[in-house]
């Protein structure tokens, strides 16, 4: 069997993967706060782990694999929305992640975990664990509110390797006088927000962030399971917290994060043109942003994929244009042709030497340029490349000079008619564009435009 190593942040190195039960190997994934639109940068750790996903089933048989990833459907965030819209909490809850869905699974072609759990569906769970964790001496009550006693764990910041020595008090947390010590964490804290409010025996309230992971993982996989995920950023506090938690429910207080999941991985951070994506510097986007632009979805995979998930990934438009170049070559390889029967020894090592995907990449421009289209199929499908749930945009007909001219020419007509309040004109144009086939989007940054498989050029030249 295909030996994988993976990078363990908790020990700093790569280490083989020993399942617990190769029967059913388990795996963690801490998913999205479902209040908004996924962006970039949140689609990163879906793609990773979904290849992971498929690497595990290929080596150890779809049946044998356990893939759970949650929603944090009750936030501050969530809550503030709520608010703000004057919606129910579980309507936003629920729209957000049918978004997420759709862009992650249909958009981004991700396989659909084994488990989903919302953290409103474990509220029992979470309530059983803070009561364990009072019970052990690890957390206490105060005016309805439970805390996490931090120095209740003798090996608290196991994962990060910080001290509690040398963490400034009160640091990403807020500074409370019931807190024994500035450092302790909430664990249930009082609500009488509608949808957002549960009854416990401390109140009516609702969880902790960090808890809620806890409690899933433990309920879903186990109290010991084999792989741990996420992005860079949540290792301290979350996960480092998650830890904490779940060893001192179990008893384990003196132990290694191993006591919890054997391997934690995760992601670095993502950026555009060089630039931390953030709204101020008017480059953050969301994957339907994307999507709605006319990036196919598997341009988008292929990005993400293409940096190793260790290291920082720069999001750029030269970047995306070869990416589109190269898949629309590789497709049109493949067309019409059935995959191998077996994928390459070769694909299977990178990917099991800590998810190379940039090598399996590089194998697989490799076997395009000699045009061995059977297993480029074949080995593709691994990344979740090349299959048919994202193909199709390939066959969009592609704009000459002459026709990229007159669109400019007549989306400079439309926005002039729209500056002079002509708006007869510029619905005209924009349903004459919709009559030829051109699809047009109003974004922050202009109209962005494409071909639709129905293009017709006659009908675009008869617009005046």
């Amino acid at each position: 069997m295909t030996a994988i190593e993976l990078y363990n942040t908790a020990t700093r190195r790569k280490e083989r993967l020993k399942p617990l039960d190769p029967r059913n190997v388990r795996i963690y994934v801490c998913g999205p706060t479902v209040y908004d639109r996924a962006h970039l940068g949140n689609a990163r750790p879906v793609v990773v782990f979904d290849v992971l996903f498929r690497l595990l089933r290929h080596v150890y048989g779809a049946e044998h694999v356990t893939y759970a990833r949650n929603y944090t459907d009750i936030d501050d965030k969530i809550i503030a929305r709520a608010e703000a819209t004057g919606r129910k909490v579980r309507e936003i809850t629920d729209e957000t992640i049918r978004w997420y869905e759709e862009d992650m699974e249909a958009g981004l072609g991700t396989l659909p975990p084994t488990h989903k759990p919302r953290a409103t569906e474990y509220l029992g769970q979470m309530i059983a664990m803070i009561e364990r964790l009072i019970a052990k001496g690890h957390a206490y009550a105060v005016d309805g509110e439970v805390f996490f006693r931090v120095r209740s764990d003798p090996r608290y910041g196991r994962l990060s390797g910080r001290t509690l020595e040398g963490m400034r008090a009160g640091e990403r947390v807020e500074v409370d006088p019931r807190k024994e010590d500035p450092m302790d964490f909430v664990l249930w804290k009082p609500s009488d927000i509608e949808g957002a409010a549960f009854p416990s025996p401390w109140g009516m309230g609702r969880p902790g962030w960090h808890i809620e992971c806890s409690a899933m993982a433990e309920e879903l996989l186990g109290e010991r399971f084999d792989i741990h995920g996420g992005g860079r950023d949540l290792i301290f506090p979350h996960h480092e917290n998650e830890i904490a938690q779940s060893l001192c429910a179990h008893g384990l207080e003196s132990g290694g994060a191993e006591g919890m999941a054997r391997i934690w991985m995760h992601n670095e951070m993502l950026q555009v043109e060089g630039k931390k994506m953030s709204k101020s510097l008017g480059n953050f986007f969301t994957v339907r942003d994307l999507l709605d632009r006319g990036i196919p979805g598997e341009v988008i995979r292929f990005m993400l994929l293409s940096t190793h998930y260790r290291k920082p990934m720069d999001w750029t438009e030269a970047k995306v244009r070869e990416a589109e170049e190269t898949l629309r070559r590789w497709r049109g390889l493949v067309e019409g042709t059935e995959p191998a029967a077996e994928v390459a020894m070769a694909v299977v090592d990178a990917l099991a030497d800590d998810l190379n995907t940039p090598l399996v990449l590089a194998q697989l421009h490799e076997m395009a340029r000699a045009g061995r289209a059977a297993e480029l199929k074949a080995n593709a499908a691994l990344m979740g490349l090349l299959g048919d749930e994202l193909g199709g945009w390939e066959r969009a007909p592609q704009a000459g000079a002459d026709v990229a001219a007159r669109i400019e020419k007549l989306l400079a007509a439309r926005l002039a008619a729209r500056k002079a309040k002509d708006f007869a004109r510029a619905d005209a144009i924009r349903e004459g564009f919709t009559a030829a086939g051109v699809v047009i989007k109003d974004t922050p940054e202009g109209t962005v435009w494409e071909l639709a498989p129905d293009f017709d050029p006659a009908k675009l030249e008869a617009l005046d």
